[in-house]
C-alpha cells in the first residue's frame, strides 16, 4: 500500500479551510447536521457532540436520542433541535449526519445505522456505530460502496474490532492500520490517540501535532465527532474537515492546559467551548 504525502498538520495549512462568514449569510449557509445516538445512560454523548457542532459553526444542529428518558429540549443549549430518530430520517435539508455517540447495540440502533449508511449524505461513524459494524461485516461492504463521503473515528480498541486483531497490533503500526481501515471502508479514517492519524482511502495520511493527555477522558471523542461533523455540514470535504477538526480539538485542549485547566480533570464540555475560540482565532489569522 502506498504511503505517500506524509504531512504533519500545521496551522498555516489549515486556517484557510475555515468556512468564510459572508455578511449576507444565513443559517442555511452553514449547513444542517444531525447527531444520532444516546441510548439509555448515554444521553450525554449526543449532547456533547451536538453542542460541539453548534459551537463549531453549523447553522442548524438536530439531535436524536434512543433513550426513553431523552429530554425534549437541551436546557443548557436550547438552540439544538431535539427530534425523534424517526423524525430525523424525514429531514430533507441535512448536509451531514453523525451516528454512533452512545448509540448502543440494540436492534433499533442497528436499523438506524443501516438506514443512514444507505443514504446519499456525508456520514461520520463513531463509537457504537463502529462496534455494530464490527459485529455485522456486511455493513462494511455497504459503506465501501457509498457514493457520499464517509468518516470513521475509531480509537485503538474499535479499530482492532473492525480489523479482527488486537489493540496492540493496531498501536504497533498506527499509520498502516489507519490506511488499511480507510481502504477497507473507502473512507477517511481518524485513528484517535497520541498523534492522531488521519488517513484517506487514496493513500494520503496526516499526523496531528496538537493534543495532550487531558483528552483521555470520557466525552472528548463525542466532542471531536461533533466538530468534524459540523465542518462537513459547512461544506468541507471529509479529509479537510477531519484534519481541521482534529487539529482544533487538540489545540483547544493544549490551550486549556496552558491556562491552568488540566490536564488533570479536563472536561469534554470545556474543550468544546475552547474549540470555538480556537476556530475564531485561526480565522482571524488568515
Amino acid at each position: 500500500m502506498s504511503r505517500n504525502l506524509l504531512h504533519y498538520l500545521q496551522p498555516l495549512q489549515l486556517s484557510n479551510l475555515i468556512p468564510k462568514r459572508d455578511q449576507y449569510a444565513h443559517k442555511g449557509t452553514f449547513g444542517s447536521l444531525a447527531i444520532i445516538g444516546g441510548d439509555a445512560g448515554m444521553i450525554g454523548a449526543v449532547l456533547l457532540a451536538a453542542r460541539a457542532a453548534l459551537h463549531s459553526g453549523a447553522g442548524r444542529v438536530y439531535a436524536a436520542m434512543l433513550s426513553e428518558r431523552a429530554p425534549s429540549v437541551d436546557m443548557q443549549q436550547p438552540e439544538i433541535m431535539l427530534r425523534s430518530a424517526e423524525a430525523i430520517t424525514q429531514l430533507a435539508q441535512l448536509n451531514a449526519v453523525v451516528i454512533g455517540p452512545g448509540l448502543g447495540q440494540s436492534e433499533q440502533a442497528l436499523q438506524l445505522l443501516f438506514f443512514w449508511i444507505t443514504q446519499n449524505v456525508p456520514l461520520l461513524l463513531d463509537a457504537d456505530a463502529l462496534n455494530l459494524i464490527a459485529s455485522h461485516p456486511n455493513l462494511a461492504t455497504l459503506i465501501a460502496n457509498r457514493q457520499a463521503e464517509t468518516v470513521i473515528t475509531p480509537h485503538a480498541g474499535e479499530a482492532a474490532r473492525l480489523m479482527a486483531t488486537t489493540s496492540h497490533e493496531i498501536q504497533a503500526d498506527r499509520i498502516g492500520s489507519a490506511l488499511s481501515l480507510s481502504q477497507l471502508f473507502k473512507a477517511t479514517c481518524v485513528l484517535k490517540g497520541n498523534k492522531t492519524i488521519i488517513a484517506h482511502h487514496q493513500g494520503d495520511y496526516f499526523i496531528n501535532t496538537t493534543g495532550n493527555v487531558g483528552l483521555a477522558t470520557g466525552g472528548t471523542g463525542d466532542v471531536l465527532s461533533g466538530i468534524v461533523g459540523s465542518l462537513i455540514a459547512q461544506g468541507l470535504s471529509a479529509i479537510d474537515a477531519a484534519n481541521l477538526g482534529v487539529y482544533v480539538h487538540g489545540l483547544a485542549a493544549d490551550n486549556l492546559v496552558k491556562s491552568g485547566v488540566g490536564p488533570i480533570g479536563l472536561m469534554a464540555s470545556e474543550v468544546l467551548l475552547e474549540a470555538r475560540k480556537v476556530l475564531n482565532e485561526m480565522r482571524l489569522e488568515t
